[in-house]
């Protein structure tokens, strides 16, 4: 199946796609925050940037979007098009995310990943009792 865009239009389209600070993110760091935890955010001197790190905890916090993320969920569907591409580009990813992730466990840190399909208030409540339970 042919791409219904131009090259032109699909580059700038995947161009305004946010690496950082997306709404699931903020969403997630506004609520952790109104609820009196602190943290820092995308922090290069760790393995894959975590989007939340918070040293009190020793936790790391990813938020997966699920399709970048390759999440087997109901939000995840292969493209159509160009499928070489999106198939190894994609599959390296979730590669790197498992070496990250690895990495951080080696190091101490405990790695809780969130995916934007999950994100909800009920899912939140749990990851404060898993941060707090963690301590």
């Amino acid at each position: 199946m042919a791409d219904n865009h131009s090259k032109e239009v699909r580059s700038m389209n995947m161009s305004h796609i946010r690496s950082k600070d997306t709404k699931p993110e903020i969403f997630v760091r506004s609520f952790l925050h109104r609820n009196g935890l602190r943290f820092r955010k995308n922090d290069k001197r760790y393995p894959g940037k975590p989007d939340i790190i918070m040293p009190k905890y020793r936790i790391a916090i990813y938020i997966n979007g699920c399709f970048w993320h390759l999440h087997d969920c109901e939000n995840f569907v292969w493209p159509k098009s160009n499928t070489d591409y999106w198939s190894n580009k994609l599959i390296n990813n979730k590669k790197r995310d498992q070496k990250n992730h690895e990495l951080m466990k080696e190091k101490g840190w405990n790695v809780i990943v969130l995916w934007e399909c999950e994100i909800n208030e009920k899912r939140l409540i749990k990851l404060i009792e898993e941060i707090k339970g963690d301590s």
